[in-house]
């Protein structure tokens, strides 16, 4: 699933291409998830921005466009509606292109709403801070996580304590801060580490134009990079590349993980 790193450069790309251009017409397949798609046309783009893995588009009437891309979703643009079948939903914009969102296994999302109103997509309404956010420091992260028994990794991929990690952002942070995933507590220290863990590796992320490991492409239909750096994630089996002990694979609610048992050893 597209993470902060990729949903970021997918806005980057996006941005200049629709930037205060007005919808003209649009159009969602039939199901609730991209139906709204159509209620977007009449303004212009506004703004192009990401909240933690959703695209926001903020529209000169006071409504938002929203895009989540799920597990296969991609933003491309085209100078005409497509007829590939697995196009969910597309704005023609008034300089004639077309911003298509192609989502294969259709766990992709739209929404239509008044800005900042997010009753409707409550994983949105329900995010902690952006990584980057001047509020929050470790302390405020260590808060975060103790308001919860929750294994640490699942209460990452929940985005309530930080907003836009998900499971490769996620086992790279805990490798690199040395905290054993399945934790229910960090300490102060460990909280520090984490935060900087966490910054450095969707840094890196956003400099690499992502991860692609099946399906993730950028608008211009290229790949990431970023799983050229990997550290951890997806390579159980291989020596840590810090201290040379074998990686291995588990399952820790239901998300499968890798980690180092001697650098994230275990309480």
């Amino acid at each position: 699933m597209p993470e902060l790193p990729e949903v970021e450069t997918v806005r980057r790309q996006l941005e200049p291409l629709v930037l205060g251009r007005r919808i003209v017409e649009g159009w969602g397949h039939p199901s609730a998830k991209f139906s709204s798609a159509p209620l977007a046309a009449g303004p212009t783009i506004d703004a192009v921005g990401r909240r933690g893995k959703y695209l926001v588009l903020d529209l000169d009437d006071g409504r938002q466009l929203i895009v989540h891309l799920g597990m296969t979703g991609q933003l491309r643009m085209r100078p005409s509606p497509d007829l590939d079948p697995h196009v969910r939903a597309w704005w023609v914009l008034d300089h004639g292109d077309v911003l298509e969102l192609r989502d294969v296994r259709r766990f992709g999302r739209i929404g239509v709403v008044q800005a900042g109103e997010y009753a409707t997509l409550p994983t949105l309404a329900a995010q902690g801070p952006e990584p980057w956010d001047p509020s929050l420091d470790h302390g405020g992260l260590w808060t975060r996580l103790r308001r919860s028994r929750a294994r640490v990794k699942t209460q990452l991929l929940s985005q309530r304590p930080i907003a836009g990690v998900g499971n490769i952002y996620a086992d790279e942070a805990l490798w690199r801060a040395g905290i054993h995933p399945a934790h229910r507590t960090v300490t102060h220290a460990e909280a520090a580490r984490l935060l900087v863990a966490l910054r450095h590796v969707l840094e890196q992320g956003i400099a690499n134009g992502g991860t692609t490991l099946r399906d993730y492409r950028t608008v211009e239909g290229r790949p990431g990079r970023n799983q050229l750096e990997l550290g951890c994630y997806g390579r159980a089996g291989l020596p840590c590349g810090r201290c040379g002990q074998e990686l291995r694979r588990s399952v820790i609610d239901a998300r499968g993980t890798t980690h180092c048992p001697r650098c994230q050893p275990p309480r």
